[in-house]
């Protein structure tokens, strides 16, 4: 992100050593105490710093930063980087080059960034923009996205009874015969990975 950052002109700065976890994964696991703790002292840095203006590459801590942490001071601009690229490339500060590949990718939802944030289009826009015309939907996608089993802090565990939800949604992206399952989420990626290996 940094590197298109830069190619793009724009100005960013990145906390480096001072930036911690938002707390999510605490919060969805129950430590409530921890969470508010990560949360308080985040806000201090952030504020420390004069951020205005916050950009996540991960939907949870998009979620947190921008629904969650006003509720303890912590107002600011927050913008997924699906969103602030895609603006990158429709204001032409930004050119992505076409993969040249014929490979169909298909785009898995998260629930952060789709359903909690209805954000739908920009991680579309900048898939279309590399790979143009091999965008394969699955059956259940955008508002109607399914679950990648990560939520509600699964990824730590394994669940000992019933399929498994990853399973389940990593069949609807091979069902679409796409080469590539794409995702802007790291805890969907590691679900996916450990059904794909």
């Amino acid at each position: 992100i940094a590197e298109l950052l830069g190619r793009a002109g724009a100005r960013f700065a990145v906390l480096g050593p001072e930036e911690r976890c938002t707390g999510d994964p605490a919060r969805r696991l129950g430590e409530e105490g921890l969470f508010q703790q990560l949360a308080r002292t985040n806000i201090e840095c952030l504020n420390g710093h004069g951020a205005t203006k916050i950009l996540t590459t991960c939907p949870h801590c998009f979620n947190t930063l921008k629904n969650e942490y006003p509720d303890f001071g912590g107002n600011y601009d927050v913008v997924h980087h699906t969103d602030y690229l895609a603006a990158l490339v429709s204001e032409g500060r930004l050119t992505l080059e076409p993969s040249g590949a014929n490979d169909t990718v298909t785009y898995h939802d998260s629930c952060y960034l789709g359903r909690h944030n209805d954000i739908f289009d920009s991680p579309r826009d900048l898939l279309r923009a590399v790979f143009p015309d091999n965008l394969q939907e699955m059956a259940c996608a955008k508002s109607e996205s399914f679950c990648c089993g990560a939520g509600g802090g699964h990824a730590w565990f394994d669940l000992e009874q019933g399929e498994k939800i990853n399973a389940i949604r990593y069949d609807q992206a091979t069902t679409t015969g796409a080469q590539a399952l794409v995702t802007a989420c790291p805890y969907c990626r590691i679900m996916f990975d450990e059904v794909a290996s």
